[in-house]
């Protein structure tokens, strides 16, 4: 039985740099990366997805989102190319969780993809936005990002500028059941712009169709100027 589903629509881009990717490891323990790259070209597709499944196997050798995405991160700051101020190498925004039987649920990010969580609690997204919306949240754009993978500063030196850390992490107690979304901006903003049908109303169903219900209807809204727009859905059992 699966236990996660992916969808994803190319929307009005030349390229699909949006990755997602799933890695397992004995134990039930699962990382769940969604990607987006900054671009719409061939070779920011290609980099995108080897990033994806080095930041998902990161996390779950780790069984830890914020120690994989960090080792993730620290691996391409650390490239000498990366410090080059003449190459423009490919970057992308970031998020990932882990779930294990009996641990809580780890989630980490960098840049503006999104996890939300639904479970017999309610619905709550877990990430806040590494954006200049976020910084200057009366006239920042929201397509500025202020963290993604690729880039080159230390946790102090995105503090400075921006009031927050290269990579955030958070933790979340579940119950017996939780159901995670993680999504591309292309696959969000459309939908909270709209503010027609509230995101969550999306998650109840068959995880396919979920995760296919959003990105179509993401696109739709955003007609000829959509986005890539990705969803990753998950069940999470305990």
């Amino acid at each position: 039985m699966r236990h996660h589903a992916t969808a994803q629509h190319i929307g009005g881009r030349s390229h699909q740099c949006d990755v997602t990717a799933v890695v397992a490891a004995p134990g039930g323990i699962r990382a769940y990366a969604l990607l987006d790259g900054v671009g719409s070209t061939p070779e920011v597709a290609r980099w995108t997805r080897g990033a994806a499944h080095r930041v998902a196997a990161s996390a779950v050798r780790r069984q830890d989102a914020e120690a994989g995405l960090r080792a993730a991160y620290s691996h391409y700051a650390n490239q000498p190319d990366r410090w080059n101020p003449w190459l423009d190498l490919p970057h992308a925004a970031a998020v990932v969780a882990v779930t294990a039987p009996g641990k809580p649920l780890t989630v980490a990010w960098c840049g503006d993809p999104r996890a939300y969580l639904w479970s017999a609690s309610g619905f709550v997204q877990l990430t806040a936005d590494h954006n200049d919306r976020r910084v200057h949240p009366r006239y920042g754009s929201r397509h500025a990002l202020t963290s993604c993978l690729g880039a080159t500063a230390t946790d102090e030196e995105v503090e400075s500028r921006n009031g927050h850390l290269a990579v955030e992490s958070t933790t979340r107690h579940l119950g017996r059941w939780g159901r995670l979304l993680l999504a591309s901006d292309g696959a969000y903003e459309p939908l909270e712009d709209a503010s027609s049908l509230p995101l969550v109303d999306y998650l109840p169903g068959e995880l396919e169709e979920v995760a296919l219900s959003i990105v179509e209807a993401a696109v739709e809204i955003g007609g000829e100027y959509a986005d890539n727009a990705t969803a990753l859905i998950a069940d999470l059992h305990y």
